[in-house]
């Protein structure tokens, strides 16, 4: 599969898109600095997909503040979260997508899918709570261990069709108190959607932080290959 690459800049935010002549299915992507420098390689993995894609990275400039749904003090080291996932949120709907439209001359009725790595996994499955504009979402990593995210998931239903959920099998050993509750949560929130949706919950080996962009192509493309065996909105 060819992709064509290319960037711009939207209110701050660097965007990096690759693209298939003619995608059809798009993939949204929040990143930091060290996600971006690993998107060629993501790319390269997800060559495999069955269905021809276009993918949207967008970068935000703080990980803590940007992506979390919510205040909450801090798990590691002594950053907080600032709850600023409103505000970003709102930059996706309101102007990321539109652009992104405008960019690949999409008519307006393709499936998207919202995806992302750790707080990014997080911050995907809150935005799918709060619209209906993602057929599926991609949460590889997610930080689901953060405090009140179970109490809101179980309060706010996940809108999207598809859903796929991963972890690595060391994740939930970390001496961390709140981090290691990660594997109990993960299983808690498959066994919530097994349901009512498409659903699936991916471990992989090893701790948090290996082959990121590897399991962020796993991701995406199970969701490619979802692709016309759901309803899609």
């Amino acid at each position: 599969m060819n992709l064509q690459k290319s960037h711009f800049e939207l209110d701050g935010h660097g965007v990096t898109i690759y693209s298939a002549s003619k995608p059809e299915i798009l993939f949204l992507q929040p990143v930091d600095a060290h996600d971006e420098a690993l998107l060629d390689g993501e790319m390269e993995a997800m060559k495999s997909c069955t269905k021809p894609f276009a993918l949207a990275a967008f970068r935000v400039t703080d990980w803590n503040r940007d992506l979390s749904p919510w205040e909450a003090p801090p798990v590691f080291g002594k950053d907080p979260f600032d709850g600023g996932a409103e505000e970003t949120f709102h930059f996706v709907v309101d102007r990321l997508l539109p652009k992104v439209r405008t960019v690949l001359s999409l008519s307006g009725d393709e499936n998207w899918c919202i995806g992302g790595y750790s707080l990014a996994g997080l911050f995907s499955l809150w935005a799918v709570t709060r619209t209906g504009l993602f057929s599926a979402v991609a949460a590889v990593s997610p930080s689901v261990w953060f405090p009140g995210w179970p109490e809101y998931v179980r309060k706010h239903p996940i809108q999207a069709k598809a859903v796929y959920l991963s972890l690595g099998d060391r994740e939930e050993k970390t001496k961390n108190p709140v981090m290691a509750t990660v594997g109990d949560r993960i299983r808690e929130l498959y066994d919530a959607l097994q349901t009512d949706y498409a659903v699936t919950l991916e471990w992989n080996t090893g701790n948090h932080f290996q082959n990121a962009e590897q399991r962020t192509a796993k991701a995406f493309c199970w969701v490619a290959n979802q692709h016309g065996r759901i309803e899609m909105p």
